[in-house]
């Protein structure tokens, strides 16, 4: 069927409510939006789905969720699961708790047990409480740091991590095989909840989570020593964050946390960001406003379901607020757990720090320094959370940290998923040290440089939205793929690997060795002196990225170094 026809069909079928017909009537003479919203399912990836609100096959809807969510249940029947349940939490954006409903509901028709969150909590508290329920699988209703038109639907096996194979493409295909929204089960929520199939959770998950974040402070003395001196800005960035950051604080006695007011709240449109992204410097606009007015040591922000953080401390030659990327931020967390696990002898035996191939290559040396095994996966938390079932399964490593570059971390095996909360804590465990010291995380994040090299990342990346965009991508990777450069400017491809093909090239001696990590339309050129740069199609939108790092002899030269390489890039493409 065409995308005129499956308009009609939207437009003519009974199935598909007023208020739906009502938006598609607003644009039957807008060809090109109607082609954008019916030229293709809304695809469920190996994450879930992720797009747009609003009617049409290549939307988020009811319609849409409720056909991902039939799929999950009739994977879940088929793997003989459907007693043990599926949790569902939910984010602060428009439609999160009707499309964590229809999901619930769903479930149910089906003969699984839905476990609802009674409002809006964070994804990493969803991986903990799906663990602490015995349920089989969870739901995550986010689109995470996307604009505020978008929404999402991220769902997690048993373990508490984002599904990954042979799992996801099974799920995948079960949601494919439903050709015919009206296969979709739901039930009304009063006989969901009398027949014992819809629970309301909150509170009692709440604590639980919370005592398993407090177990990560290595010393609770030094925040009390200096709980009163220590000043916190904080936001949420109006999503999910507020309410656990801001009681784990409390409790582990931090006295001066000023949250940022016009954030606090939930608000779906984020009306005071253009992006609600700790990533992006606006996004920081009233927290540094606040935390010069407070005379903060560090300003941290988190993203709407809470499970990245973003980071300024102060300079204290300067006065000024320095911001920290995912990479600096982890390592400033890993470094400090490493080193005082090691100096109170509570570090485990065969202690593992896992990270992601497109992660800083600072982890080599300070993993080195500790004598801890480092662990590369593919780009993505799921295969870091992933690596925690492995090691419970086989007793070959204990689980110290996780990270990845996009601001993303986790101290703890409560959750299987980055965790912002839990990153919060420990970075305020870390100001804190530096408090006692007389410093800022900004002088030790200067000193770990020192230590260990001045390594610099970077992201390039490439916006091609609709078709021709998608087809424009796949060209890119082809053409790297079958004709991979020899350098980067000066700088010899010492290894090319291509992980769809299982490959990684010798360049010199054309040597073929297996990349040894599982398929994915990703590849890595390795260049000389810890240089590197990386290409890779988002799961989400439609961007391709190039990830890159270097090493420099100071700031200056890193940066240097990596602005080059950057030009470098572009001058290939």
């Amino acid at each position: 069927m065409g995308y005129m026809e499956e308009f009609k069909s939207w437009l003519e079928d009974d199935y598909f409510d007023q208020e739906t017909k009502q938006e598609l009537l607003a644009i039957r003479n807008d060809e090109k939006e109607i082609e954008d919203r019916f030229y293709k399912e809304l695809e469920f990836g190996t994450g879930g789905l992720r797009g747009v609100i609003g009617a049409g096959t290549n939307r988020m809807n009811v319609y849409t969720v409720r056909k991902a969510s039939q799929g999950l249940a009739n994977f879940i029947i088929k793997q003989g699961a459907q007693n043990k349940g599926v949790a569902i939490a939910y984010d602060s954006r428009r439609m999160s708790p009707e499309f964590a409903d229809v999901a619930g509901l769903c479930l149910a028709a089906n003969g699984i047990k839905a476990y609802v969150f009674e409002s809006l909590r964070p994804t990493p508290e969803l991986s903990f409480a799906l663990r602490t329920l015995g349920c089989t699988a969870g739901i995550v209703v986010t689109a995470s740091h996307n604009p505020p038109e978008y929404n999402g639907y991220k769902v997690y096996w048993e373990d508490g991590a984002q599904v990954t194979a042979p799992k996801d493409k099974e799920i995948i295909e079960e949601v494919k095989a439903i050709k015919d929204f009206r296969l979709c089960k739901t039930m009304d929520k009063e006989a969901a909840i009398a027949a014992g199939l819809y629970q309301v959770i909150g509170e009692e998950i709440d604590d639980k989570y919370i005592a398993e974040l407090k177990k990560q402070i290595i010393h609770p003395e030094i925040i009390k020593e200096v709980a009163n001196d220590i000043k916190i800005v904080y936001t949420p960035l109006c999503g999910t964050g507020n309410k656990p950051v801001q009681r784990v604080l409390k409790e582990l006695g931090f006295n001066n946390v000023y949250v940022v007011p016009e954030q606090e709240n939930p608000d779906p449109n984020f009306t005071t960001l253009d992006y609600p992204n700790p990533e992006d410097p606006k996004a920081f606009t009233y927290a540094l406003r606040l935390a010069k007015e407070k005379d903060a040591d560090i300003v941290l922000a988190t993203d709407p379901d809470a499970d990245r953080l973003g980071v300024y401390a102060k300079d204290t030659k300067t006065g000024e607020y320095v911001s920290f990327t995912g990479n600096m931020s982890g390592m400033l967390i890993a470094e400090y757990i490493l080193r005082e696990k090691t100096k109170t002898g509570t570090m485990p035996v065969n202690p593992a720090l896992v990270t992601t191939i497109v992660t800083t290559n600072m982890t080599f040396p300070i993993t080195k320094a500790y004598n801890v095994k480092l662990i590369e996966v593919l780009t993505g938390f799921k295969f870091i959370g992933e690596q925690i079932k492995l090691f419970e399964q086989t007793g070959s490593n204990n689980y110290v940290f996780g990270l990845e570059e996009s601001y993303g971390c986790l101290a703890g095996t409560h959750a299987r998923d980055k965790d912002a909360i839990v990153a919060v804590m420990c970075l305020c465990e870390v100001a804190s040290y530096c408090k006692k010291e007389g410093k800022t995380l900004w002088d030790m994040m200067l000193e770990i440089y020192e230590k260990y090299g001045y390594f610099k990342e970077t992201q390039y990346t490439i916006t091609l939205k609709g078709i021709d965009g998608a087809k424009q991508i796949d060209e890119i990777m082809n053409k790297l793929r079958q004709n991979p450069p020899k350098a980067f400017g000066e700088l010899k491809v010492l290894k090319f690997r291509d992980y769809q093909n299982d490959i990684i090239l010798d360049m010199e001696t054309g040597e073929k060795t297996p990349t040894g990590l599982p398929k994915s339309n990703v590849l890595y050129f390795e260049l000389p002196g810890d240089f590197w740069c990386c290409a890779r199609p988002s799961g989400t939108e439609p961007k391709i990225k190039f990830y890159m790092g270097v090493k420099g002899s100071s700031i200056e030269d890193a940066n240097a170094k990596v602005a080059k390489l950057t030009e470098d890039l572009k001058a290939l493409l």
